[in-house]
């Protein structure tokens, strides 16, 4: 049976938000084609709510479809709003919530986390929340570990989001997570978004225009360009040579496009092609570690260890299904 995200929708959802479990889990598929996730929506009386736009949506549940749910998704509200969450959290909410059983996945996105900690589910967890809204989150739950910065956070069974898009990033993370990246990057291709933006990445970066006296170069050819090389050395002046900058101009625009710093950004890169060799060749670790230019299997192990707190031979165990897949341009262990 595939695994059942309610998702609740309150009164003035935002309906972007709204729709994205729906998107990115409805469209995840295993290898026969059938889908891996059943997305249903409910709210807290089974009847319609409006949005934060001038349409009312209508759902076929009520909170009796929380107690059936594996991950329980709420989505930014009126409602989730700092300014009425204390008068938002009622009664009935509060009922609806307990509904949910023990284990139960519980993600929310942009400012859905306000209602999660208000129920006290992120006491003492770390957690996340739109970066415009953080300075009054901290305020109003102090007892919450707090990441201003990030687009998501990951606490097992506790997931937050940053605002709109990066709960397109969460619901991706979590496909990933519980299907491995082959299953993620097809979602993500399916739905025009790029396949992974690491959690630790920024929420918001201010991204000027490019100055007159630049001619509008950009890094985009040059990071095209190191996607074919990351099993070899790219120091910061190759690149910059590559782009036709200096390091300082290449560094300040690479950032500005991006949201990370070149070395940062390669290592993200270097780590997503190290979880698909895993997943879908049969490379020894160290040939892992060699073709998605870490060098050496400590220090694939080490990164593993720092961005998934997973080693590279318990990350391929989970996520290996089926026989080995090839990877273009990379050669199969004999």
């Amino acid at each position: 049976m595939a695994h059942l995200v309610a998702v609740l929708a309150l009164e003035g959802v935002i309906a972007f938000e709204l729709g994205i479990p729906a998107r990115i889990f409805g469209s995840a598929r295993g290898d026969d084609g059938q889908p891996l996730y059943q997305v249903a929506t409910c709210t807290l009386d089974g009847g319609p709510v409006g949005t934060s736009t001038d349409f009312r949506i209508a759902v076929d549940h009520g909170p009796e479809l929380l107690e059936r749910a594996d991950t329980v998704v709420i989505p930014a509200s009126r409602d989730s709003s700092p300014n009425v969450v204390d008068a938002a959290f009622t009664p009935e909410l509060a009922a609806a919530l307990g509904r949910i059983r023990p284990g139960t996945r519980l993600m929310s996105i942009c400012t859905g986390s306000f209602l999660l900690a208000a129920a006290g589910l992120l006491d003492g967890r770390p957690a996340t929340t739109h970066w415009a809204y953080t300075d009054r989150f901290a305020r109003m739950y102090p007892q919450v570990k707090l990441d201003s910065d990030v687009l998501y956070t990951d606490d097992g069974d506790v997931l937050t989001s940053g605002g709109v898009a990066a709960g397109v990033d969460l619901c991706l993370h979590v496909v990933r997570r519980d299907h491995g990246s082959a299953v993620a990057n097809a979602v993500a291709r399916a739905c025009l978004v790029p396949p992974w933006r690491d959690g630790g990445q920024k929420q918001y970066v201010e991204a000027p225009s490019p100055p007159v006296e630049t001619g509008g170069f950009t890094t985009t050819a040059v990071r095209a360009w190191a996607l074919e090389h990351l099993d070899e050395p790219l120091p910061l002046r190759q690149l910059a040579d590559r782009a036709g900058m200096s390091v300082r101009t290449f560094t300040r625009r690479f950032r500005e496009e991006t949201g990370a710093s070149p070395g940062q950004w390669i290592t993200t890169q270097r780590t997503e092609r190290a979880r698909q060799l895993l997943e879908r060749t049969d490379l020894t670790i160290d040939q892992v570690a060699r073709e998605s230019g870490f060098g050496t299997a400590a220090s694939l192990r080490l990164q593993l260890r720092g961005r998934l707190d997973v080693a590279p031979s318990a990350y391929r165990r989970t996520f290996r299904a089926g026989p080995a897949e090839a990877v273009p341009g990379v050669r199969q262990a004999s």
